[in-house]
């Protein structure tokens, strides 16, 4: 009777291991775990494709800016975008923005010409801001004045509008 009390128990503990043994059996080599298959995966925004898009932006916009085409300057400002210009107080709004690019325009020579060159962007999901700097010259092409910028961009129906934008003077020489 002691024997068959031993089977048994043997018998028990055997199957005991076999059923632990099964259940620690890794995962074959070509199976991913769940967990990773179904994260999903983080994408970066690629800066220099921003930038180059934030340029190609600046660009049109000198190109209009040369044109003395207000209203295509203004179409690169939200409604609501704010301007800080140097010497002066804050622009609310895209209409007044525009009344203040049309003031502008009076006061520059005729044949000026600027250019804004992007020196960096720091970009996210929807947002990039940039800094830059102001090239103006004058009909002969000499440079007249240089400044620098920072301007906020967000993305509206999958293109960049400008919300916020701040320049000033480089210092002049003497």
């Amino acid at each position: 009777m002691q024997n068959k009390n031993y089977f048994r128990i043997a018998t028990a503990f055997v199957a005991l291991f076999v059923f632990i043994i099964g259940c620690n059996t890794p995962a074959a080599e070509n199976e991913k775990p769940v967990e990773a298959a179904t994260a999903p995966k983080e994408v970066k925004p690629d800066a220099a494709t921003i930038k180059a898009e934030i340029q190609a932006l600046e660009t049109a916009w000198a190109t209009a800016d040369n044109a003395r085409d207000v209203n295509a300057i203004a179409a690169f400002y939200s409604d609501d975008a704010i301007s800080y210009s140097n010497n002066k107080p804050m622009v609310v709004g895209r209409a007044a923005i525009q009344k203040d690019i049309e003031e502008g325009f009076v006061k520059r020579p005729k044949g000026s010409t600027v250019a804004y060159d992007v020196v960096d962007v720091y970009a996210g999901d929807n947002t990039a801001t940039e800094t830059g700097k102001i090239t103006r010259k004058d009909e002969a092409g000499k440079v007249t004045y240089t400044g620098k910028y920072m301007a906020v961009w967000e993305k509206h129906n999958g293109k960049y509008i400008c919300i916020r934008d701040i320049s000033n003077d480089d210092a002049k020489e003497k």
